[in-house]
């Protein structure tokens, strides 16, 4: 039977200014990507998040980022490996924080925009990564791009290794993620959304940009929050997944 969790990156707003509609995301996904003041988020947020999603019991995880809050965490950054991993730590150990005061705890984590890119393919900075969920909780599951050099990493220092996909994404025929800067890089459709999410469930496969179909086998989907519409979008993609029958459940 096919299996899958709904992931939405949430929280990330600042101060006054909020992008995600977290209470609306929170009554379809089954994890929830809350962002650690890095990229976005800040204290109030985090704590208002996290008893959002525990009192739904949906699973909080760490969106860990380069700290770029002027440019959402979606530019390129080059930063000392020691340095990335003492950061990715603090912003686990500040989430941790607002988990625990909610009755809950720090679930997974999963980096965020350039960062997530950059560790699919740079060794160096995905094992900074790694050492740096290590300290902060060294039986913490990690969340990635399937084959991505992270989730190897991950998975030889004896962290669980959680493969992720997304529908309202262009992907390579590597198996990458199309660069954001390029055209058509984001699904755009909706019913196109829901039919690839439907895809990536039940076939563990999808139809790249060159028109190729390619294998995308992912145990957690995500949903971005940024997205115009995206509580509707979340609903449409839990129907009909459900309809289908996927069953949508976080991952163990």
């Amino acid at each position: 039977m096919a299996c899958i969790d709904l992931n939405a990156d949430l929280g990330e707003g600042f101060g006054r200014w909020r992008l995600t509609d977290d209470e609306g995301l929170l009554s379809v996904v089954t994890s929830a990507n809350v962002a650690c003041g890095f990229h976005a988020g800040d204290p109030a947020t985090m704590r208002r998040v996290c008893e959002l999603a525990a009192a739904r019991g949906v699973r909080i995880g760490a969106q860990v980022s380069y700290r770029d809050l002027a440019g959402f965490g979606r530019r390129a950054m080059d930063v000392p490996p020691a340095e990335l991993a003492a950061e990715v730590a603090y912003q686990i150990g500040a989430l941790e924080v607002f988990a625990r005061a909610a009755g809950a705890r720090v679930a997974y984590v999963k980096p965020h925009g350039a960062l997530y890119n950059r560790v699919v393919r740079d060794e160096e900075q995905a094992a900074a990564v790694v050492e740096g969920v290590l300290l902060a909780d060294a039986a913490l599951p990690v969340l990635g791009l399937p084959g991505s050099r992270l989730l190897e990493l991950a998975a030889k220092a004896g962290l669980p290794a959680v493969t992720e996909a997304f529908a309202d994404r262009a992907y390579t025929d590597a198996g990458t993620l199309v660069p954001r800067t390029e055209e058509g890089a984001v699904v755009s459709d909706p019913e196109a959304v829901v039919g690839r999410s439907v895809e990536l469930a039940r076939t563990g496969s999808v139809v790249a940009r060159s028109g190729t179909r390619i294998e995308v086998r992912a145990r957690s989907l995500c949903l971005h929050g940024d997205t115009p519409g995206a509580v509707d979008l979340a609903h449409r993609v839990r129907r009909r997944l459900e309809a289908t029958g996927v069953v949508v459940e976080a991952f163990a």
